[in-house]
């Protein structure tokens, strides 16, 4: 410039000095006109605050001007074509990524929110007590924030008969019962098994089962023989021998599932006292028949006569009958004295107030009309002393 102004003329000289200095003066007058006319706004990028000064028409043309881009997810105080004000307050603030895992479902949101429980209310994603999320429900949400959320389930559990509903965020069976503090034993049932995963359909069966040993004692029943017996009379039976039972002891296997038998299997038994056979005589002897000298049949008569009683072991008595029955061994035989010549010896007769009785005996007073009946003792003799009675002629 300055050389430029060495070539011209002193008044050329002038005229161009008068010239710039006029345009300095308008640009300097121009700035501070427009320096005058900016309006001052304040605007907060993600909490930072800041105040800037801008000749900018509309809110689009401030963030322009700033060179900010604003995402569909992020959060502006105004609407881009509000017309800027002085002393404006514009909020801007970015939207952080969050990836968030439910169950074996990922999902990427895009949120404003300053915490995790503000995002959880924005996407109205309910929390119940039971469920487990990754990190604190207070924390601040950062850009790639990570959330994992177990959502729980309630499942039932029957263990050994004990029924309960529980709440779980586990994801197997096994997880479900180490959750719960539940051991199985060798022998126990479980139902599903323990990889199956748990859902809200879930319902858990645990058998126990338990093997005891079992030892009773049982008797051992004895056998019944029988051996002739001559001075018996046939048809008669008498127990020679009692007889004893033994006792046997039996080892048992037994298989309990919830406390309850239902198994036994026998493992061992030993013998700790043999059974004694019980031993009764049979009567062979036969009663000797003796006709009635009349040759009549008198079966059915009924006959009216004098009794009297004896025992086995009267004065004179040898306890052996006429027709050898031995009453010495058998008190309660049923046996009468008779004259054979009005009922014969072998006959089946009923005695009026003594029963069924066989015609067995004779004695020396017994004549015509009159009986002695026996019986088992001296007393009962003295007591029945005499009567007359009906005897009924059988066969």
């Amino acid at each position: 410039m300055k050389n430029l102004l060495k070539l011209l003329p002193m008044f050329q000289k002038k005229v161009v000095i008068s010239v710039l200095s006029v345009a300095v003066l308008f640009l300097f007058v121009g700035f501070v006109v427009y320096e005058a006319t900016e309006i001052e706004v304040s605007i907060t990028q993600d909490g930072e605050k800041k105040t800037v000064n801008t000749h900018a028409d509309t809110v689009a043309d401030l963030l322009e001007e700033l060179d900010l881009t604003v995402g569909e997810h992020d959060a502006l105080s105004h609407d881009f074509d509000e017309i800027i004000t002085a002393d404006m307050s514009i909020t801007y603030k970015k939207a952080n990524k969050i990836v968030l895992t439910i169950g074996d479902q990922e999902k990427t949101y895009r949120t404003t929110k300053d915490t995790v429980e503000e995002f959880l209310e924005e996407k109205e994603i309910a929390i119940s007590e039971h469920d487990v999320l990754s990190v604190e429900e207070s924390t601040a949400i950062e850009d790639d924030t990570q959330i994992t959320l177990d959502k729980a389930v309630q499942v039932t559990i029957n263990d050994g008969g004990n029924e309960k509903q529980v709440w779980t965020t586990e994801d197997t069976v096994s997880d479900l019962l180490s959750q719960e503090s539940i051991e199985l034993n060798e022998l126990d049932r479980l139902e599903p098994e323990e990889t199956v995963d748990v859902t809200s359909d879930t319902a858990v069966t645990i058998t126990r089962v338990e093997k005891v040993t079992d030892i009773v004692e049982e008797k051992i029943d004895y056998s019944t023989v029988t051996k002739k017996d001559n001075n018996l009379t046939e048809g008669k039976k008498k127990v020679v021998d009692a007889g004893e039972t033994g006792l046997v002891e039996k080892k048992y296997e037994v298989t309990l599932e919830n406390g309850e038998e239902v198994e036994r299997k026998l493992v061992s038994e030993e013998v700790k006292k043999e059974s004694k056979k019980r031993v009764v005589a049979v009567g062979t002897k036969k009663i000797q028949q003796f006709a009635s000298r009349s040759g009549d049949d008198i079966s059915g008569k009924t006959l009216y006569m004098k009794a009297t009683a004896y025992t086995a072991e009267c004065t004179g008595c040898s306890g052996i009958t006429r027709t050898g029955i031995n009453l010495n061994k058998d008190r309660d035989a049923k046996v009468i004295a008779v004259d054979p010549n009005v009922i014969p010896l072998g006959t089946k007769v009923w005695v009026e107030g003594y029963g069924n009785a066989i015609a067995g005996d004779t004695g020396g007073a017994i004549k015509g009309n009159r009986i002695d009946i026996h019986v088992p003792t001296k007393s009962e003799a003295y007591r029945f002393g005499v009567r007359n009675v009906k005897v009924k002629i059988l066969e």
